[in-house]
């Protein structure tokens, strides 16, 4: 028994609990929403093994006692520099010892990083991300990182970037800059990372993000489901981001888009495991909820392949930010007309910049 007791799962008394469901949560025995850190997993495995209907309403009460219902924040992601990368990210068409055709190419200019970022304010985005293709950034790249980073802020606009790892001093001058957020996933859990990445180690991703943590920027790291991995794998990766001292404001839950070339795409290629079952994603999108009730939980890549259907259970069940627009880094997305068809459906609305600053303030 965890040290809050043996607890119901839903918020209302009068939901009758299970006499199977006998699991953790992130809500007390009076309903009250409470942040833990202390997450084993035997109890992130107990709440994957729910029955799916339970599960899913378990992270919907969550939801709704941390975030507004029904608003999803927009964000949109620009590659400012493309492939090349000296990394063996299994997954990733960006490294250079990937055979998928994609050309190395240079930083782009701030000027047309800028140009992307109002074209993306103007169609509705409140974070632009802006990630490159590097092992670490070198420090003749930092005076351009930064006057991106000053002059997307001064459109009003959240920034994010994912430059690799970071050491103690850049993420100083990031943070200076005015970052909000610095991405570093963690991509998997630790036992399964060595079979997706050799070139760096698990411990160097938490490196970085202590580094981020401690220069005050707000941390966005999650990863990969569908890499072959197990469903103890995937406790392992809630286990991972859901014990950190503080948890990620916002967790990213990829689908594996397997691209040719890849050792990932290459290997997994017309096999069952090329693509997670769709109802294993939610459970995924689910216990990241429950276990990190006050994080932004982000549908990132894969989405593009998923029906309406199950990104309407991914809502459901505590997703509330996307990426928009039809590419990504390099592979494709839903696009802004599937979104907006997507939202009107399901009667989503975009979260406000402004918004997401309150709902930040009340989790803290």
């Amino acid at each position: 028994m965890s040290d809050y007791g043996t607890v119901k799962p839903f918020a209302s008394s009068e939901v009758e609990k299970r006499p199977d469901q006998n699991v953790s949560t992130s809500l007390d025995t009076n309903g009250e929403n409470i942040v833990r850190n202390d997450w084993t997993r035997e109890e992130i495995a107990a709440l994957f093994d729910q029955p799916f209907d339970d599960l899913v309403f378990q992270a919907a009460t969550v939801h709704r006692a941390n975030h507004k219902a029904g608003e999803v924040q927009l964000s949109t992601l620009l590659s400012i520099k493309t492939g090349g990368c000296p990394e063996d990210c299994g997954y990733c068409n960006q490294s250079a010892g990937a055979k998928s055709g994609l050309k190395a190419e240079k930083l782009l200019d701030v000027r047309t990083v800028l140009q992307s970022a109002a074209q993306a304010k103007d169609r509705g985005s409140s974070r632009f991300c802006m990630g490159a293709a590097w092992r670490n950034p070198k420090n003749r790249d930092m005076p351009a990182i930064i006057e991106m980073i000053k002059g997307v802020r001064q459109m009003g606009m959240e920034t994010c970037m994912t430059l690799g790892m970071l050491t103690k001093e850049q993420s100083e001058m990031l943070s200076e800059a005015g970052l909000d957020y610095y991405n570093h996933n963690i991509d998997t859990s630790p036992e399964h990372y060595e079979k997706v990445i050799t070139t760096r180690t698990f411990g160097d991703r938490l490196e970085t993000l202590e580094n981020v943590r401690n220069s005050g920027i707000n941390v966005c790291s999650g990863g990969i489901v569908g890499m072959g991995e197990t469903r103890e794998d995937r406790v392992g990766f809630v286990h991972a981001l859901a014990t950190l001292p503080r948890h990620p404001e916002s967790v990213p839950v990829n689908a594996l888009v397997p691209v040719k070339g890849t050792v990932l795409g290459d290997m997994l290629a017309d096999t069952p495991l090329a693509k997670i079952d769709d109802i294993e994603f939610v459970r995924t999108i689910a216990v990241a909820r429950i276990t990190m009730p006050a994080s932004m939980v982000r549908l990132s890549a894969g989405r593009e392949s998923m029906s309406e259907s199950t990104q309407a259970l991914c809502f459901l069940a505590g997703a509330n930010s996307i990426f928009t627009g039809d590419k990504l880094l390099t592979t494709g997305n839903a696009g802004d007309d599937a979104d907006e068809t997507l939202f009107a459906k399901l009667g989503l609305v975009p979260m406000a910049a402004e918004q997401r600053d309150c709902a930040l303030e009340a989790a803290e």
